[in-house]
């Protein structure tokens, strides 16, 4: 599969980048001084935001697997952000090998990555285009050459949504992409929140990424559940990133539940 490439030239490292500032998070390399210092300034603000980014990826795996163990052998992937291995391809295929991914995102930066890590396994594409505009995303050339929209598919908007302004209308955005799939599919979805932490501290952190190249917006539980209009959420229901049908027991401790995101998976009847 291929993928449109980008030049270092066309990749703006003059201001921090969510996607860049997720990698640092995670203790990638892919990131630029600028990056690592909004993010330092993030984790002073909230030292915890290490381990959700941490947790949410880990639900990602997780998730990914349980879906195609229901039978779902294709994955619609918006928001990718900057590969880190196991990628979704990656993680899908440890249960069959024969599942089908398209990734998706609005970001030069993330081009140039894909084209490297993501596209080079066969049955896996890139196509960049933006979640904002759901209808161009569906027809894109590279995600229909994978998906077919007859069968069930998985779609994964992990943290993506929080970048996404209210007066853009996510909840109208998830609807209409979710109103393509065939009965049988699933909707995997991660949010960050506002419902944990101090609401002074939260502001400075919004502040962080007002100076990046995209703006947090922050929701509480029930707007992220209403996300999950016509289906059926899947045990243990909409919580926080570990406790997500972790692989083994997890602590129930003040720091995990403290975490500052929402995860969930829902299947269409």
């Amino acid at each position: 599969m291929s993928v449109v490439g980008f030049g270092p030239e066309e990749i703006d490292t003059s201001r921090p980048h969510p996607a860049r500032m997720y990698d640092y998070y995670l203790g990638g390399q892919d990131n630029y001084e600028v990056d690592r210092t909004a993010a330092e300034r993030v984790i002073a603000l909230l030292p915890d935001i290490r381990p959700a980014a941490r947790e949410n990826r880990a639900f990602l795996h997780r998730a990914t697997r349980a879906v195609v163990r229901r039978g779902v052998r294709q994955v619609l992937d918006i928001g990718t952000g900057i590969p880190t291995a196991p990628n979704t391809h990656q993680v899908a295929r440890e249960v069959d090998d024969g599942v089908r991914v398209a990734y998706v995102d609005n970001d030069p930066i993330v081009s140039t990555y894909a084209g490297a890590k993501l596209t080079n396994e066969g049955n896996a594409a890139f196509a960049l285009a933006d979640l904002r505009e759901p209808a161009s995303v569906l027809a894109h050339p590279m995600v229909r050459e994978l998906i077919d929209f007859d069968q069930p598919v998985a779609l994964l908007l992990v943290a993506i949504l929080h970048f996404v302004d209210d007066d853009e209308h996510p909840g109208e955005l998830v609807r209409e992409l979710t109103s393509a799939l065939a009965p049988g599919s699933c909707l995997v979805l991660s949010h960050a929140t506002l419902d944990f932490h101090d609401a002074e501290r939260l502001r400075a952190v919004r502040g962080v990424y007002d100076n990046a190249t995209a703006s947090l917006t922050l929701r509480t539980r029930s707007v992220v559940e209403s996300y999950f209009e016509g289906f059926e959420l899947l045990e243990p229901g909409l919580v926080q990133p570990p406790f997500w049908n972790p692989d083994s027991p997890v602590p129930d401790s003040a720091e995990l539940r403290g975490l500052g995101f929402y995860a969930g998976v829902g299947v269409k009847p």
